[in-house]
């Protein structure tokens, strides 16, 4: 369709000791879509997400993003550009411990510093005016000055999500945001997530093991199974039968009452 964001076509990723984590995946994502990819550990949920920003190279198959072949960027500017663009979340929050939550969030633009800029850490003042208002937008603002390692895990979160925001993206990439924190924390992070596809129309593309978030937050869900696309749709499509067709026979899908 001619309002596609992202496109993907057969793409196949096999790492060096030979397993094959995605086989002959196609897709398309839409601006303003919340899309939920679900499946096991193992599934291939985060190198697809790691392929559609070049932090993993696929072994093959075309990625077109805003209309370009991003498998075709060499230039490693070019490159950097894209990842400006599609920024991403981690589950870990990848934040430097000892730095303060203002200056974690400024990280988001350092792809667009200078070599000494960086180092020395120099920020504008529009800069760091941005990237509280990023701060605020995800409620963690007065949060400014502490230090990153003095955060809650949902904090911390937040706080990545800021970053993220700093980067002026078009997609945000979110590789199981919630699976480290207790489940008042996951509605809470989740809800912020909402917000930002919502309010900003920036699109999101997320990795979930809960269902009951699933069906709460996503406009559409893919499920991967062994590297292969086994169901899209609508959230409420997703029936007791396809969760243990997705999941295995012993697997009980969560009601929304779980979290």
């Amino acid at each position: 369709m001619a309002d596609a964001l992202l496109r993907v076509r057969n793409l196949t990723k096999t790492y060096a000791n030979g397993v094959t984590a995605l086989k002959n995946v196609s897709l398309e994502v839409h601006k303003g879509e919340f899309l939920v990819v679900i499946g096991l550990s193992g599934s291939g949920k985060s190198t697809l997400l790691r392929c559609l920003n070049r932090l993993h190279e696929p072994t093959s198959g075309e990625i077109f993003f805003e209309g370009r072949e991003i498998g075709a960027l060499q230039d490693k500017r070019a490159i950097r550009a894209l990842r400006k663009k599609i920024a991403m979340i981690f589950q870990h929050f990848n934040l430097i411990p000892r730095q303060s939550v203002l200056k974690n969030v400024l990280m988001g633009v350092l792809a667009e510093k200078s070599t000494l800029q960086s180092i020395l850490g120099l920020f504008s003042e529009t800069e760091k005016k941005d990237a509280l208002a990023n701060m605020k937008l995800v409620g963690i603002s007065e949060k400014a000055s502490l230090r990153a390692d003095q955060l809650s895990g949902g904090q911390k979160q937040r706080v990545a999500i800021a970053r993220a925001l700093t980067q002026k993206p078009t997609l945000l990439l979110a590789d199981e945001p919630v699976s480290s924190l207790d489940p008042a924390t996951c509605r809470v992070v989740m809800d912020y997530l909402r917000k930002i596809n919502q309010e900003l129309g920036i699109t999101v593309i997320a990795n979930l093991h809960f269902l009951s978030l699933v069906r709460m937050y996503a406009t559409r869900v893919i499920a991967l199974k062994d590297g292969e696309i086994v169901f899209t749709g609508r959230p409420e499509e997703i029936t007791e039968e396809w969760f243990k067709r997705i999941y295995g026979e012993d697997a009980h899908a969560f009601s929304q009452n779980d979290l």
